[in-house]
């Protein structure tokens, strides 16, 4: 590991300044996925500012019903809290889901939505990867594939985003607040994760110099009945192979609200909006429920061996989806 020089920082203010006014400087919270990064070679900072100090560990109710959860809140106590369990199970669920009960102590609200991908060919510095070295390739495509993306890939790029959390985020339109000594600005969480296209190694919209302060989640009365489904290939420590976050309002058979995004099969947290659109006003019939789950998906381009994703993406969707109108059915 390459040598580094280390700040805790005090304040806010601290950390902005030093980070504004370095080269290579990047921030520290849980380290859950940094640290491992700076051992394999792959992340290098110049210096580590710790800001685990910094007054960003609170989650609180707004006037108007918004749910404000400080950036440096962990993920178990932001999936424990009373609030986020009854009015955004999806969240609490997908939380619960992701990692190890020792990782989601220390992995943080905002850490998790910069974590970067598991694809093998970005860990394995002997292999071409556009993200870890731009312009060097991709040799996922063509190569082992089975865990890679099928929809937003592009020919530089099929690696998988990996969060669990920031798909249910996206899914109940989050919020992002950021700061830096040039001020705060508000990103949605659909905006703030970039498609690869031509430069994989961009995958966020922060600036080098901002810091996540805090996440904003609306009132979403339709969450209150939500559902977080995730398909992998053991019942614990391992990412999605498909997942699908879903929430389902039904009046006279038909639906008057619905809210899908699905994971372990895009390059970023994928809001399903084709589905959503389709679903609409329909009737709430399996029928209609995989129509709309197919539409989403004909856009995908898969590899040799994740091909099957597409399948199982589509019958997730809906033994979700009719989980979630049963359950409407017998209230």
């Amino acid at each position: 590991m390459k040598s580094f020089s280390y700040l805790s920082a005090p304040d806010v203010g601290t950390a902005l300044r030093t980070i504004a006014d370095g080269e290579d400087v990047k921030f520290l919270a849980g380290g859950t996925n940094l640290v491992d990064l700076m051992r394999e070679g792959i992340e290098h900072p110049a210096t580590l500012v710790d800001i685990t100090r910094l007054p960003l560990t609170g989650i609180e109710e707004l006037p108007d019903g918004t749910i404000r959860v400080g950036a440096l809140v962990s993920n178990s106590r932001l999936a424990a809290d009373p609030l986020i369990r009854t009015r955004y199970p999806v969240l609490a669920k997908a939380i619960l889901l992701g990692a190890s009960a020792q990782l989601r102590n220390m992995a943080t609200v905002g850490g998790n939505l910069l974590q970067r991908t598991r694809c093998m060919y970005f860990y394995d510095e002997a292999s071409a990867c556009n993200k870890r070295a731009p312009g060097s390739g991709c040799d996922a495509i063509g190569g082992f594939s089975r865990g890679s993306a099928v929809l937003g890939t592009s020919e530089h790029c099929i690696a998988t985003h990996p969060s669990d959390m920031a798909v249910a985020l996206v899914m109940l339109d989050a919020v992002v607040e950021v700061e830096s000594v040039r001020g705060s600005r508000r990103i949605p969480v659909a905006d703030f994760h970039q498609l690869p296209g031509d430069t994989p190694h961009i995958e966020t919209v922060l600036a080098p110099d901002e810091l996540i302060t805090a996440v904003e989640l609306p009132p979403v009365p339709v969450a209150a009945h939500s559902r977080y489904r995730k398909v992998r290939d053991r019942a614990s420590y391992a990412f999605a192979l498909v997942s699908v976050a879903a929430a389902l309002a039904v009046e006279d058979g038909r639906i008057t609200e619905v809210r899908l995004a699905l994971g372990g099969v895009a390059t970023k947290p994928w809001r399903a909006r084709i589905a959503e659109e389709l679903l609409l006003g329909a009737e709430a019939t399996d029928e209609n429920f995989a129509r709309a789950a197919a539409a989403e998906l004909a856009p995908a381009l898969p590899q040799s061996d994740n091909a099957f994703k597409i399948d199982l993406a589509q019958r997730t969707v809906v033994a979700v989806l009719r989980t979630l109108n049963a359950e409407r059915s017998a209230s």
